[in-house]
């Protein structure tokens, strides 16, 4: 027992004087595996690229860009305090942005898209078209869609009194307040029409931007689902277009959707998040 004792002490000797030249042994599990194995290591893919594949869509190789925050052009004159009218946002990314209507919270697919693909979207939202106690409008905005305004009735705004333009606009931002407890800070006017003074209730209402779409002169306005070429900050509007046979159903907008990030994929675009670039 005794001619252990100085065997010990050396020992313990040794590793203090190790662990203070900095020799002991690596405790990192990457160094310990050595290189050859740490070159196999590889970062683990979120559960998200393999939905997109489920969707039949490329996984995705890059986050979304940086937004930058630069002022978007309108697609009309506003004026002084007035919030502008915008159809596409200018960045040098290239990125587009997805907007939708109150068609999305109707397709149970969609919802389930926006959630596994984590797709950053934007939905305007009409009382009259949501359906009962805003439950799928609730699934919508839980699944990581932003919810914004559309109107209380969806009814066009251009020509009516500043009366009946507060009623609509004003008062479905109250009932998205009460509903879902947002305070939208964009407004989408019904079928993109609107006026100074649909300009001049959006400001009294708190909304900072009129929503519009992308629209191609003398073509079809969502030409950009048909071969147009994409621009970086297009503000798109993916809606199922009906089947020229009536007997032949139209596609759901989650399919119209998929096709669509599939031509938004293939021009090297990828999909941002209009409310973090405005």
């Amino acid at each position: 027992m005794r001619a252990r004792r100085p065997v010990r002490a050396f020992l313990g000797g040794a590793l203090v004087l190790m662990i203070l030249s900095g020799c002991a042994p690596s405790v990192d599990p990457i160094e310990r595996l050595g290189k050859k194995a740490a070159q196999k290591v590889h970062p683990s893919r979120g559960p998200h690229e393999e939905k997109y594949r489920d969707w039949g869509l490329a996984a995705p190789v890059t986050r979304a860009p940086r937004p930058v925050r630069s002022p978007g052009h309108g697609a009309g004159p506003a004026g002084p305090g007035l919030p502008p009218a915008l159809d596409h946002v200018s960045t040098h990314d290239k990125v587009v942005f997805l907007t939708y209507g109150a068609d999305a919270e109707k397709d149970p697919r969609f919802i389930d898209m926006v959630r596994e693909l984590r797709l950053p979207v934007s939905v305007f939202l009409a009382d009259s078209a949501v359906g009962p106690g805003y439950a799928r409008a609730a699934r919508l905005r839980a699944a990581g869609a932003g919810i914004e305004n559309l109107t209380l009735d969806h009814a066009e705004l251009r020509g009516r009194s500043y009366a009946e333009q507060r009623a609509e606009i004003c008062g479905q931002q109250e009932r998205l307040r009460s509903r879902l407890g947002l305070h939208p800070r964009l407004l989408r006017p019904p079928f993109g029409a609107y006026d100074h003074t649909t300009l001049q209730v959006a400001a009294d209402c708190g909304l900072t931007a009129l929503i519009l779409w992308r629209r191609m002169p003398g073509r079809d306005p969502e030409s950009y689902e048909k071969g147009a070429p994409l621009h970086p900050g297009d503000i798109l509007r993916p809606h199922v277009q009906p089947h020229e046979e009536e007997s032949r159903p139209s596609a759901s907008l989650a399919t119209e959707t998929a096709r669509l990030l599939r031509r938004i994929q293939a021009s090297g675009f990828t999909v941002g998040r209009l409310e973090d670039y405005l």
